[in-house]
């Protein structure tokens, strides 16, 4: 099994792919770490839609890939980022999503945790923006998942500093049924982020997060960080109340983070789980002996593919998850909401597959190379 593939010089070389997938089986849930990945959305490719349209998903092909994590003892993060939060998929499309996933969570006991925005909002007042959120966790807990409170673009566009931060979480935590998970994104997964909690200065943002935190414990969970900066996420969950959990969403850093320390060890819940997730699962498990060395045995080669997926500009990197998706089989088609399946490059799906493949993630390595070739004979590379 050959392909050509592109090189840096703008030329082709031969690559000689995987004849046979890692071998790796649905087992028993996790003891150890709490483990989500964030999911994606299959679009639906018949639908007659412009990248400014309303997302148009393929229903049972989302849920469907959702069944295929649950299978493998993994949590879902729905309505994430991942799914194209903002990039492809309204709050109607979320919402509808949200609903769908919840119910198939409760159908076959998989573990599911929802995200909660604002992001019907293009712009508003505090109040505005504390109503959206409110509009969003309605939904999440009248699904029965666990709301995640997502960073808000409104709320960043119109906080005037720290305390606006606290004022409008605070009262989100105080009304809160359950307990939620804090998810802090940085601005290279969204450049709207940009001072996030009151501040571009990450050690006073931080110090902003932790009042929140501090102030209701009872009320979260835990936190999600998404900085990919590991030491300061470690240094972030040192400072953490007794109970609350850290989640990394270092998608450049999480081996470490989630073995963690004598101090302490991250949780996660992380896009790169998508492509990974039978991986990531099995990875856990040996983890779950105690066998730190072979957890990281398995999960340290994966992260060259991870830092190539979350490359500058790290927003798309749900294009290159969505790639893995199809050339894995688990949808038929290599299309995504709002277009987005335009936004890497050949050389950089190249690579993905290369890297991707050498991992062993293609459970039809044949079928993953006849994808990857018929994308290349579409660019215009010869069979």
């Amino acid at each position: 099994m050959t392909i050509r593939l592109p090189d840096a010089s703008g030329g082709l070389r031969t690559y000689e792919s995987r004849s046979e997938p890692l071998a790796v089986t649905p087992g028993a849930p996790f003891t150890s770490r709490t483990v989500f990945s964030a999911a994606h959305v299959v679009a639906d490719p018949f639908a007659d839609v412009t990248p400014d349209s309303p997302a148009a998903v393929d229903w049972d092909a989302t849920l469907a890939f959702r069944r295929h994590l649950w299978s493998h003892g993994l949590g879902v993060a729905e309505a994430m980022d991942t799914a194209q939060r903002g990039m492809g998929l309204d709050w109607a499309g979320a919402a509808e999503l949200i609903r769908r996933s919840a119910a198939e969570a409760k159908a076959v006991g998989g573990r599911i945790a929802c995200g909660v925005g604002t992001d019907q909002l293009a712009s508003g007042t505090l109040a505005e923006v504390r109503a959206a959120y409110e509009e969003q966790l309605a939904v999440v807990e009248a699904s029965g998942a666990q709301a995640i409170l997502m960073a808000s673009r409104a709320l960043a566009a119109t906080a005037r500093g720290p305390e606006d931060y606290l004022e409008v979480y605070g009262h989100l935590l105080r009304q809160a049924a359950d307990p939620v998970i804090l998810h802090w994104l940085g601005p290279m997964f969204d450049p709207a982020l940009e001072g996030y909690w009151g501040s571009s200065d990450l050690d006073a943002a931080t110090d902003t997060f932790l009042e929140v935190i501090a102030a209701h414990p009872d009320k979260v969970d835990g936190i999600k960080v998404s900085l990919l900066d590991a030491q300061r996420e470690i240094d972030l969950r040192r400072r953490l109340p007794q109970g609350v959990r850290c989640y990394t969403g270092d998608d450049f850093h999480y081996p470490e983070l989630i073995a963690g320390d004598e101090q302490g060890f991250s949780h996660a819940l992380l896009g790169i789980f998508d492509p990974l997730g039978p991986l990531a699962a099995e990875a856990v498990r040996v983890l779950d002996t105690g066998d730190t060395a072979g957890f990281r045995a398995l999960l340290d080669p994966t992260v060259a593919l991870s830092r190539h997926l979350f490359q500058a500009p790290t927003r798309f990197y749900k294009t290159g998850v969505v790639f893995l998706a199809w050339l894995a089989g688990h949808q038929s088609h290599f299309t995504m909401v709002g277009g987005l399946q335009s936004a890497r490059s050949l050389p950089h799906f190249a690579r993905a597959y290369e890297l991707a493949d050498s991992l062993g993630l293609f459970p039809d390595p044949k079928l993953a190379e006849e994808r990857m070739k018929n994308l290349l004979a579409l660019y215009g590379v010869a069979r």
